[in-house]
């Protein structure tokens, strides 16, 4: 037996089919809520904000118009969501963590790297982009999707996701040298 497609599932929605949401949620909420959480950077604010993107699929299914792959557009609907709370939510400078992950300036660069974990080095500085650039990093190489797609799901040009997508690695390069790793990964 074939999986159902998501625009099947889409379609039984649409009709009302409780079955049907609870598939197309089990399919793509982790997904889903690990982009949103890169995003807001708050793990309940994420997990509110994929209920609520669940909620409008199950209302508005029947306005799906097929543009886009039933992925993208509840890529396309989280991160909408995730801006808007950005928005209306107030930032702090700097969190706990973030603060944790700054290396010492008594330390040399190779006692930084034994003391903090290669991955909490990248993450440091994946969180040092602009929010702009981190979600286009985290759809094109966390979420596989082609700069057609990012700039659906974003709401911009092409050639705007791969300027972005530019300044966004050079920025990376600028901030992982900085924390003391220089070519890629020893």
């Amino acid at each position: 037996m074939q999986p159902t497609s998501d625009e099947a599932l889409i379609g039984r929605i649409a009709a009302g089919d409780a079955a049907a949401m609870q598939q197309l949620f089990a399919r793509h909420h982790v997904r889903l809520y690990r982009f949103v959480l890169r995003l807001v950077r708050d793990e309940s604010l994420a997990e509110d904000l994929i209920s609520e993107v669940f909620l409008d699929v199950w209302r508005q299914a029947d306005r799906f118009e097929r543009r886009s792959s039933v992925a993208t557009w509840l890529l396309a609907i989280g991160r909408y969501k995730a801006l808007s709370a950005l928005r209306k939510k107030p930032q702090h400078a700097a969190d706990d963590e973030q603060t944790a992950a700054i290396p010492d300036p008594a330390d040399t660069p190779e006692q930084a790297m034994q003391k903090i974990d290669k991955a909490e080095i990248l993450r440091a500085c994946l969180d040092g982009l602009s929010v702009e650039h981190r979600e286009i990093v985290d759809l094109v190489y966390y979420h596989e999707k082609s700069v057609e797609e990012v700039a659906e799901i974003v709401g911009i040009p092409a050639n705007t996701v791969k300027t972005r997508m530019f300044y966004a690695r050079k920025r990376l390069s600028e901030l992982l040298k900085a924390a003391g790793v220089d070519r890629g990964w020893p």
